[in-house]
């Protein structure tokens, strides 16, 4: 009797985790949303970007992953005090989906570096995980650095590149500044705004991004940016982030911002907030190179 109550221990055990290793799974498909897919007519809008290759050898896998990016010199790279920006892009779409963007972001001064995690675009196929996106973006960093080690560097993220933007940033100490556009506080927070979200399914979500309890860690000045009428990232999502946050931060509210055009329509409030939050000389002065 007692060799059988082991036995249907062992089974039950194997039974739970294989329906924990499915749930994990079916999460991660629906949160990243893994494609090789642009947003409309963007990849149109990479003319003149670089491909660029990261190759390294993951700790979570053991295995070589080899990254794929988009690099977007600023227009003048004559001095080393030009603004470098680690550009981390959300779910569903590839790199290329962002480079409307990129350039605009590039156009405010930053050189950019765009990034594929595993399963995106040209990137090592492979379902991502929030760790793997993270080690990721890591790598992508790390790239940025050796290249471009006199530069101010700067990390951004979108939706789900937001909160892992947050996480590099708590991680790393060489970084300028923060930017934040259409995140959140954690993906627990985002399910409780859907219409099923009086369902207590947050102990279930594996694939947690806990922003709001890491972004105070973060060392450097941080600017969060969301639209008014973002529909998929509730406005008072991105407020809870940046109370979270630790000074020196500023908050932006795009008035009539969606999720996917907060930083067209803004794009004025991004170019007076830049050389407010991050008030070093260098920044100010590529700005007003801009404006000119």
């Amino acid at each position: 009797m007692k060799r059988l109550h082991i036995i249907a221990g062992v089974v039950l055990a194997t039974l739970l985790a294989a329906g924990c290793a499915a749930l994990d799974k079916s999460q991660r498909q629906w949160i990243f949303q893994p494609s090789d897919r642009s947003w409309g007519n963007s990849a149109a809008m990479t003319e003149g970007m670089k491909d660029v290759w990261i190759n390294y050898d993951s700790r979570l896998t053991s295995e070589p992953v080899r990254l794929h990016a988009l690099w977007h010199p600023a227009e003048s790279e004559a001095t080393s005090c030009r603004p470098v920006l680690l550009y981390l892009h959300g779910a569903r779409y590839n790199v290329t989906g962002s480079a409307p963007r990129i350039r605009r972001m590039q156009e405010l001064g930053f050189s950019v570096l765009a990034v594929d995690y595993r399963g995106f675009g040209k990137t090592s196929r492979e379902l991502p995980s929030e760790e793997m996106a993270n080690e990721d973006a890591r790598a992508a960093w790390e790239w940025l650095a050796e290249q471009y080690p006199d530069s101010p560097r700067y990390i951004f993220g979108h939706s789900l590149g937001g909160a892992m933007a947050v996480t590099l940033a708590e991680q790393v100490s060489d970084e300028r500044g923060l930017i934040l556009e259409g995140t959140f506080t954690s993906i627990p927070d985002v399910a409780g705004t859907m219409k099923w979200g009086w369902l207590p399914v947050g102990p279930l979500i594996t694939q947690r991004f806990e922003s709001a309890t890491r972004i105070g860690k973060v060392g450097s000045p941080v600017l969060v940016v969301h639209g008014s009428e973002d529909r998929l990232i509730q406005p008072d999502l991105g407020r809870k982030l940046f109370d979270a946050a630790s000074e020196p931060k500023q908050f932006v509210l795009v008035e009539g911002g969606s999720h996917h055009n907060t930083n067209a329509v803004g794009q004025p409030q991004y170019r007076a907030a830049l050389p407010q939050i991050f008030a070093n000389g260098c920044f100010s002065s590529t700005v007003a190179q801009q404006r000119s």
